[in-house]
């Protein structure tokens, strides 16, 4: 999850074989991208591997609905030597809010909510909430806000609802043996840190909230409204919150980067011990849950930039794409420069935004992971891409990516 906190937080052989479907072939010439350029791409990730920042990685670029480029580099898990594969899932954290942000807009679709509610409306224990007036030392004054806090408030991160968790959620295991309906009803009792939709701050219990809202008004449970609603239609087979055992060998390590040297991830993280495969988790974690691969993810984008189709099925209206892809946070100052938010959305507003994401066109919508994890969507260029490792801060890694992807377009 991207924050100012980062939580590191058989079948019988001889009767089953399995099937592995081949991945889809590339065509740069239908795509309108330069092959020699793109073999960059390869090349430049092995020499972060070699050099020890990243175990590994799997990135992949789409362009007028053509796969450009697929490729690997170094190791799923470096003590096995076990090399990374395309089809290799990986925790992507935050990425998961947009797919929260979907899930919400298929119900407003079905007349189930509207963005403008307040939360209130669907979640009562967010009646009567309080907002911090003024704080020095330890004392803190509290009113009431202005307006309650509405669905599209926590979908851009303008509610005012905590950036960081309060110290009752620190212990992390304690914290993912929750259901959502209790992690979401603690947060409600916090009170806001400024009126809603005046700042932006990011908040991970604001799209919880929101995903909360999602498993009230379908009577489901949160997970399972992805995998039947967005997971199938998509054809999103490696998908998941809780990632079944059969798959948890194709899971990559996570490593964080201390002293230059790569370190796998410990059992008081999300990337190491039970925790790596949920085991025992009741928390579905909306705000950073997902496991995917990169052609799943692909699958996700190229809908979005298809207005909201894919392989001839209609997931979102593009009226809805639009609304969520639009800039809803106007000039309120974000996390990075020339960047802001639609609905669940990061968004390039200005050219200034092409700079820290390498040649992204003003409009290029996306969203990055704790663990080093990016993808976004260009409309500008018709183009997608998907950027995949396991280690916190690799932003180095990423925009080499974006900048040899942008500079291989053609027409």
């Amino acid at each position: 999850m991207t924050t100012r906190r980062t939580f590191f937080l058989a079948t019988p052989v001889l009767l089953v074989h399995a099937v592995i479907a081949a991945p889809p072939a590339v065509d740069t010439s239908k795509a309108g991208m330069d092959a020699e350029r793109l073999a960059r791409i390869p090349a430049r990730m092995k020499s972060f591997v070699d050099k020890g920042t990243v175990a590994g990685t799997v990135t992949l670029l789409q362009r007028h609905g053509a796969l450009a480029s697929l490729e690997t580099a170094g190791y799923q898990d470096l003590a096995s030597k076990k090399p990374m594969k395309p089809d290799t899932i990986f925790q992507i954290m935050s990425m998961t809010k947009p797919v929260v942000g979907a899930a919400v807009m298929i119900l407003m679709e079905e007349g189930k909510l509207a963005i403008s509610d307040p939360v209130e409306k669907h979640l009562p224990e967010f009646r009567g909430q309080w907002m911090i007036a003024s704080a020095e030392g330890d004392t803190r004054t509290m009113k009431r806000p202005a307006r309650p806090i509405t669905i599209r408030d926590v979908l851009t991160h303008t509610s005012g609802m905590y950036a960081n968790l309060p110290l009752s959620f620190n212990n992390l295991k304690t914290w993912m043996g929750m259901p959502l309906s209790q992690v979401v009803a603690m947060g409600a009792q916090q009170p806001l840190d400024f009126e809603p939709g005046t700042k932006w701050q990011y908040s991970n219990i604001g799209i919880a909230t929101a995903a909360r809202i999602v498993e009230v008004l379908a009577d489901q449970p949160f997970e399972q409204f992805l995998a039947s609603r967005i997971f199938q239609p998509l054809g999103m087979k490696d998908s998941y919150i809780f990632p079944p055992a059969e798959k948890h060998d194709r899971i990559a390590s996570c490593y964080t980067l201390e002293n230059g040297k790569l370190k796998e991830m410990g059992e008081d993280t999300l990337g190491g011990g039970p925790l790596k495969y949920r085991k025992g988790a009741k928390y579905s974690l909306p705000e950073g849950g997902m496991y995917s691969t990169a052609a799943d993810l692909a699958a996700f984008y190229q809908m979005m930039l298809n207005g909201g189709t894919y392989n001839g099925k209609r997931l979102l209206s593009k009226s809805t794409i639009q609304v969520m892809t639009a800039l809803h946070t106007g000039d309120l100052k974000a996390a990075t420069p020339g960047v802001g938010y639609g609905l669940s959305w990061a968004l390039v507003r200005d050219p200034m935004g092409s700079l820290s994401l390498p040649l992204a066109s003003v409009g290029t919508y996306g969203h990055g992971g704790a663990f080093g994890t990016y993808g976004w969507v260009d409309p500008k260029k018709d183009l997608l891409g998907v950027f995949l490792v396991q280690r916190p801060g690799a932003s180095d890694e990423r925009n080499a990516l974006m900048a040899i992807g942008g500079s291989a377009i053609m027409d």
